[in-house]
């Protein structure tokens, strides 16, 4: 049976459509639904249950820890000097600790470790909890394009070999980087201004 010519192309539109829902609609949900159940909590603890802080970069070491005897300020730089922590600061990267989430996991070769910068990262946090556990997170380089970054949590080698390489915000590289004096409580400089009061003038004598 022979069809007509415009027939025969409103066929192979149709399969051409069809194919395209297939793969994008039904195919392609399937993929995106496996990207999103990769995402996955990076830590499991709360801004209570964090003891202390310590944030290694390579220009310095700070270690911060909660203000015990009082809620203002809240956080205490106890490393390298003895200041009021900045807690606009400190909040930030615990939201990130407690609330992050990782884009995907690669299992990689412990020997490929360097090609992620994670032997020489550009910052280490390690956290400290009441109840005594403690985690690590080492930040790499970034992605390919910049939107993601390399990122290791509570270092180990599976019994393959490999070890687990998570892609995290690039948020966690603008929480730490930082110089000290941001993480310094912020000085009220409204407190300390001397009072002025505009001098009257001198009456002169009339003649």
């Amino acid at each position: 049976m022979k069809f007509p010519r415009t027939t025969l192309i409103l066929i192979l539109l149709a399969l051409g459509l069809g194919g395209f829902v297939y793969f994008y609609e039904i195919r392609g949900a399937t993929v995106r639904k496996e990207i999103k159940a990769q995402k996955q909590q990076i830590f499991s603890f709360e801004e209570d249950d964090v003891q202390s802080l310590t944030v290694k970069t390579k220009k310095f070491t700070v270690i911060l820890e909660p203000n015990l005897k009082s809620s203002n300020p809240k956080w205490l730089i106890k490393s390298p000097i003895s200041e009021p922590a900045n807690y606009a600061i400190v909040s930030y990267l615990i939201d990130l600790l407690v609330k992050g989430k990782s884009d995907s996991t690669l299992s990689i070769p412990a020997k490929e470790v360097g090609e992620f910068a994670l032997d020489q990262p550009q910052a280490t946090i390690n956290i400290t909890l009441k109840n005594r556990q403690s985690h690590q997170l080492i930040l790499g380089k970034s992605n390919f394009n910049g939107s993601l970054l390399y990122a290791q949590t509570d270092p180990a080698t599976k019994p393959d070999g490999n070890i687990n390489v998570l892609l995290v915000s690039t948020d966690f590289a603008n929480a730490v980087n930082r110089e000290l004096s941001e993480w310094k409580q912020p000085v009220d400089n409204s407190q300390k201004l001397p009072g002025f009061s505009t001098p009257l003038p001198t009456p002169r004598n009339g003649k």
